[in-house]
């Protein structure tokens, strides 16, 4: 048995499929299953396709429900209820917010009116994405509102891509959407799949590594997108109460179960702050969490163990 790996751009992200197989052809084969799988998602929850799902609900705001597929209707209701336990930090309604707002390139010189911003996200708010379960159509009460599957979408289309080849037989192998990540069964030789935690001040060297066979891992941090305003360091994560960007927290991983959960629960723990943060993990059954402070202090959920 070997290792096969291939890396290509899907969703606008960088996905790496590693698989174990006999030979070749049957690796290469199975990785063209994943594959399939991720462009089909794509596809339904785009926001850069005019005739997808997504921007059909969000052409219809504050006009009309839009009937959905099943798949479609699920995701956003297991969405809203992640907005539910995280008070509204996560929210796939983002609405006015754009590069007028932000563009976290070197030119940002100042941070946005803070009333500005408020302005802005009026629009994100969870409780407007109206759901009828008999007719499975999804509704934007308010108009301008928008959906987009950002927050979740990577980590969803990781654990379809999963399902797809273990009902293939592969055995064991790791579905990697740029970082978020779902691994299943044994390295070639029989030794648990690992994955290195980032150093965030030095994203090329680690500090830890843990074992993350039958896990899911997704960091959300601030040492690829962030702006220097007066010294001070403001990620690319924004804070949908209040349109402007957080600050403090250089990373946040998240390892579960499930992909699409470590995906969609990253940033709303990096918003919600170290405290709150970590006791909502807590509560969490099979829910665990490392998070990196501005000064390099590690902090992390109950029963883990680092390296």
């Amino acid at each position: 048995m070997q290792k096969y790996s291939q890396s290509m751009k899907l969703m606008g992200n960088n996905f790496t499929i590693t698989v174990v197989a006999d030979n070749e052809a049957t690796g290469s084969r199975n990785i063209d299953l994943a594959v399939a799988e991720i462009k089909r998602i794509e596809s339904l929850f785009t926001t850069y396709k005019n005739d997808s799902q997504t921007n059909l609900i969000n052409d219809n705001a504050g006009i009309a429900p839009i009937k959905v597929d099943t798949e479609v209707y699920d995701l956003i209701e297991r969405s809203i209820a992640i907005s539910k336990i995280t008070q509204g930090a996560f929210d796939i309604s983002y609405g006015s917010i754009d590069k007028r707002l932000w563009n976290f390139d070197k030119s940002m010189k100042a941070l946005p009116d803070a009333e500005k911003a408020l302005k802005m996200v009026y629009l994100i708010d969870y409780r407007n994405i109206l759901l009828d379960a008999q007719r499975q159509t999804v509704f934007l009460k308010e108009k301008g509102m928008r959906i987009g599957f950002g927050g979740i979408g990577k980590g969803y289309a990781a654990e379809m891509a999963k399902h797809i080849l273990k009902n293939n037989n592969v055995k064991s192998g790791i579905i990697n959407a740029s970082g978020d990540l779902t691994a299943w069964g044994n390295q070639p030789n029989g030794k648990q799949w690992t994955i290195g935690i980032a150093d965030p001040d030095n994203p090329n060297a680690l500090f830890s590594y843990m074992e993350i066979s039958e896990k899911a891992v997704a960091t959300s941090g601030n040492y690829e997108k962030y702006v220097v305003i007066g010294g001070k360091k403001y990620s690319h994560t924004i804070d949908p109460k209040t349109g402007l960007p957080i600050t403090g927290i250089k990373s946040v991983t998240i390892i579960s179960d499930n992909a699409e959960f470590a995906d969609a629960m990253a940033t709303p723990i990096a918003i919600m702050g170290i405290n709150a943060g970590l006791f909502l993990i807590n509560q969490i059954p099979e829910l665990y969490c490392i998070i990196i402070d501005d000064n390099n202090k590690i902090y992390t959920s109950n029963n883990i163990n680092l390296r």
